[in-house]
């Protein structure tokens, strides 16, 4: 995909100075242009990164441009991707792939049409914590896999965030919110989902802002808040998912996998590192050593994965990736609704493992 890979970022909110950080240190990334509403911040990061600032369209042209990274706001994700692919750019996008599974799905269908890459965050399940655990399952110090819990249990973004109304309107949710990072780090350590299973509820009906000039505001719920359900992987293991803001504290792990020779601890999903645990009969809890994942990285980590991707090996943060997350997750929403187990048609290959070599490979490109 060509060296040093030119990065055209559109969208340059808080996220972005993550990514930018992260190619500072990888000499195969350039980023050739930015693009954002506000033109001074654009001026700003073009002038800290020798880009050029231009518009969306002139950058989605620009001959210096390989890969367009989205990092707009969700419901202009797929607008943007289908821009970028039908001017022949690769894309790699902020979650979610697009606001609606079926623009989801006009993205990647784009993508394979055009002979180009699609790629997705969230990239944090790459890292040495999500890697780790699942070198640990491959290798067999589980035995075999035969469920999991994966729990996210806040209190809502109200507590913290300004403007946190779009959590409580559809599209939002804890589920739409946080299960990106659950979901994607369950099929990295146990493989795609089947089917599933779900149920969801609220507490109540309207949240108060608790901080910022809109302090005692009340702001309408009109989705569920607690979502819970169960997971089907092709390979026979169950993973029971609970992602809810109705709660207050949890001692509950981030995700644990159980076998039947013992239990690997993972954890949270939302980082790229953290302790992962095993415990096996007869020995207690131990922390593994990391062997495996890309060491001591950021967001923009699956933009290089696919930008260094050989032939024959897709990106480990696809598109085809994102499309059964948004899938697994639309359709969890959809048996909550109605009741009953719901297939899930996408069909996708377990991502490979990242070498633990990964990262230090591509910083000394």
């Amino acid at each position: 995909m060509g060296d040093p890979h030119g990065v055209g970022i559109i969208g340059l909110g808080a996220i972005s100075g993550q990514y930018l950080g992260t190619f500072a240190d990888c000499p195969a990334i350039r980023v050739a242009a930015v693009a954002d509403l506000n033109e001074a911040r654009a001026a700003e990061v073009a002038e800290a990164t020798g880009a050029a600032a231009l518009s969306v369209d002139e950058l989605v042209a620009h001959p210096e441009v390989d890969t367009v990274l989205n990092l707009t706001i969700p419901v202009a994700h797929a607008d943007i991707a289908l821009k970028a692919i039908a001017a022949g750019k690769h894309v790699y996008g902020e979650k979610p792939l697009a606001a609606t599974f079926a623009d989801a799905q006009r993205v990647v269908e784009a993508g394979l049409a055009a002979g180009v890459k699609v790629g997705c965050a969230p990239d944090t399940v790459l890292g040495t914590g999500t890697q780790t655990a699942r070198a640990a399952i491959d290798k067999g110090d589980i035995g075999v896999p035969t469920f999991a819990t994966a729990t996210m249990i806040a209190r809502g973004h109200e507590v913290w965030h300004p403007n946190p109304d779009f959590y409580y309107t559809e599209g939002g949710g804890p589920l739409l919110d946080m299960g990106p990072y659950y979901v994607s780090a369950l099929v990295h350590l146990l493989g795609p989902v089947v089917a599933v299973t779900g149920a969801s509820s609220r507490s109540r009906d309207e949240r108060v802002i608790g901080s910022g000039p809109r302090a005692g505001e009340r702001v309408p719920v009109s989705i569920d808040t607690h979502v819970t359900g169960i997971l089907h992987h092709a390979g026979g293991a169950l993973s029971t998912l609970v992602m809810s803001f109705d709660g207050h504290a949890t001692k509950a792990p981030n995700i644990e996998v159980h076998g039947t020779e013992g239990t690997v601890g993972v954890p949270d999903p939302n980082h790229f590192s953290g302790e992962v645990t095993l415990e096996r009969h007869g020995t207690e809890r131990h922390v593994l050593p990391a062997s495996a994942g890309y060491v001591d990285s950021g967001r923009g980590a699956g933009l290089i994965d696919m930008a260094r991707a050989e032939a024959g090996r897709a990106p480990r943060a696809d598109g085809a990736l994102a499309l059964h997350v948004l899938e697994v997750m639309t359709s969890l929403l959809r048996s909550a609704e109605t009741g009953g187990r719901l297939d899930i048609r996408t069909e996708i290959e377990r991502p490979d493992l990242v070498p633990l070599t990964a990262h230090a490979e591509w910083t000394a490109a």
